[in-house]
């Protein structure tokens, strides 16, 4: 088997023409991936992770300049032929893209994108159809999905399933290698533990070498023997994961492994750790007023679709107070998204549940739910899906201050907004277009969207599952400053259970769309009492424990222990 080495990579990307000039994405790397071992290359958006996983099969645009040696055994890259970097690619090194969705051929059953691969990188073995339909099964069961899946499409699957099969395609023509390019990014904390497993398992079991790529420490923890930690395109730190998530060096690495608290660390109690200057919250709960501002009695929500009932939300009572912050949990497809929708008044509810706002009963006429969505206002997942790309901060701002016929000073008011959201001074932001703002820059700008109405309430759901660390923190301080500094009140939609410990009064756990527990934070995520809640404790990734239980870790005489 081959070992993978970085020997002193660098690379930039020409901007000609943008007025950039050349970009540096990485700096002088060396790292080695020795045969069957485990490396993990955390860092956030930016740090050039991605861009030096790409370079391993160049992968990477045509703007692209890669200097120093990129080595898969004995061959370096750079001077491979087509056909020689062909023969390569899947059967000796293989990738798994970040998004399975976006990687998958929406229009291909997934079975046949399997096989694809075995048609077009494999000679000898499985040369008949027979064969390759008897490796696609085997290949589905390895990864824990039912082979009769072979026949679904990609949207036909769930993200943990998308993800799996992601992973039985990078395995179809045994590659010694496997590139894991953050594959557990925006899934909930059960399937994340799912495909960790599935990856743990492939290296023990087939003795294949994993490079894998994350923002998140402990995710690296429980797949990854070592971890280097890059920032501006250079390695900082490199170590075994013990001691990066422990005892780091550098203050950087200990700013992302605080990045993600662990459920029942007092520090990160209503603590986000951020590198803005904020003014902290108190480390324990601000006070709820007794007044509830939105409720449901009794709510159930029921889809029929392709011949089949589908019971979305099931007999849900719910109760938010003004100046509470409740965190909503549970899996993906528990129903958490469609309550939401509902309680905003973009799903009709079955008869016989209600909603009110402030003690009277939701109005279902235009006027009316014009009226309440000033009031209580949206906040999606992905930033950049949320904001038109062709309009400026200041336009994306006011729109909805232009459809709800602002009597006030337009200008003043986006100004506001901007700067409760963070974005100081807010005029240096107005001609800003989406692809030239960060991340969490972008996220605030959706939040002081929604800030310019003078809303009540926020309903946000899962508003930092797409942003890495410390644009992580920055939104959920400035979620924290919001309710100490204007009294908002919020619900927030997550399947991050370190969020809700991070900033939530109060959470409640929802699966098949039914809410089976609720209570203080510190009770629910502390002292669970429904099964379903402790299962979702037990799957959440935690750097102490898993270390203990996870991967092996290296000793100084080149040992490992379990």
């Amino acid at each position: 088997m081959p070992d993978l080495v970085f020997d002193n990579v660098s690379i930039s990307y020409s901007t000609t023409g943008s007025g950039r000039g050349v970009i540096q994405a990485v700096k002088n790397v060396s790292l080695a991936l020795p045969a069957g071992e485990t490396l993990g290359v955390a860092g956030e958006s930016g740090s050039g992770k991605s861009t030096l996983a790409m370079s391993v099969l160049r992968l990477l645009p045509s703007n692209a300049r890669v200097d120093g040696n990129v080595l898969v055994g004995d061959k370096n890259i750079a001077d491979l032929t087509f056909g020689q970097l062909r023969a390569v690619r899947w059967s000796e090194a293989s990738i798994v893209f970040q998004g399975a969705m976006h990687s998958l051929n929406p229009v291909q059953m997934v079975g046949v994108q399997i096989i694809e691969a075995l048609e077009l990188h494999v000679k000898g073995s499985w040369n008949t159809e027979a064969s390759r339909r008897q490796r696609l099964g085997d290949l589905l069961r390895q990864v824990d999905v039912d082979p009769a899946k072979a026949k679904s499409y990609p949207h036909q699957l769930s993200g943990g399933q998308k993800q799996r099969v992601m992973i039985a395609m990078a395995l179809a023509c045994e590659p010694d290698i496997i590139i894991a390019d953050e594959p557990t990014t925006a899934l909930d904390v059960i399937v994340q533990a799912q495909v960790l497993q599935v990856l743990k398992e492939l290296v023990t079991g087939r003795g294949i070498s994993l490079l894998m790529i994350s923002h998140d420490l402990s995710v690296l923890a429980a797949a990854c023997e070592r971890i280097a930690v890059m920032r501006g395109g250079e390695v900082i730190e490199v170590g075994d994961s013990r001691q990066i998530c422990t005892n780091p060096q550098a203050a950087y690495t200990k700013q992302l492994a605080d990045a993600f608290p662990e459920i029942g660390d007092p520090e990160s109690r209503l603590n986000p750790v951020t590198r803005r200057d904020y003014a902290k919250p108190a480390a324990t709960p601000s006070a709820v007023s007794g007044e509830v501002l939105l409720e449901a009695k009794n709510l159930n929500v029921t889809f029929h679709t392709g011949g089949r009932t589908v019971r979305a939300v099931r007999n849900v009572d719910l109760q938010i107070h003004r100046g509470e912050i409740l965190a909503l949990v549970g899996q993906s497809g528990s129903g958490k998204s469609t309550l939401a929708r509902t309680l905003l008044g973009l799903e009709l509810p079955d008869s016989g549940g209600e909603i009110l706002y402030g003690g009277k009963q939701l109005g279902r006429t235009t006027r009316q739910l014009r009226a309440f969505r000033k009031e209580v206002q949206l906040i999606l997942q992905d930033p950049s899906a949320s904001l038109n790309p062709k309009l400026s901060v200041y336009e994306s701002v006011a729109e909805g201050l232009r459809i709800q016929k602002y009597p006030g000073d337009e200008r003043e008011q986006v100004i506001r907004s901007l700067e409760n959201a963070e974005l100081i001074p807010g005029e240096d932001y107005f001609g800003a277009i989406p692809q030239e703002l960060s991340g969490g820059q972008r996220q605030r700008v959706v939040i002081a969207g929604a800030l310019a109405m003078d809303p009540q309430m926020l309903i946000a759901d899962e508003p930092v599952a797409s942003l890495d660390a410390s644009a992580r923190g920055e939104v959920l301080a400035l979620l924290l400053n919001l309710k100490r500094s204007l009294g908002l009140s919020a619900l927030v939609i997550t399947h991050d259970l370190g969020l809700a410990w991070n900033i939530a009064d109060t959470v409640a756990v929802m699966v098949d769309g039914e809410i089976v527990e609720r209570g203080p934070a510190e009770q629910v995520l502390l002292d669970p009492k429904h099964e379903y809640t402790k299962r979702l404790l037990a799957a959440a990734p935690m750097i102490h424990r898993d270390l203990e239980s996870g991967a092996p870790v290296r000793t100084a005489e080149g040992g490992s222990t379990s």
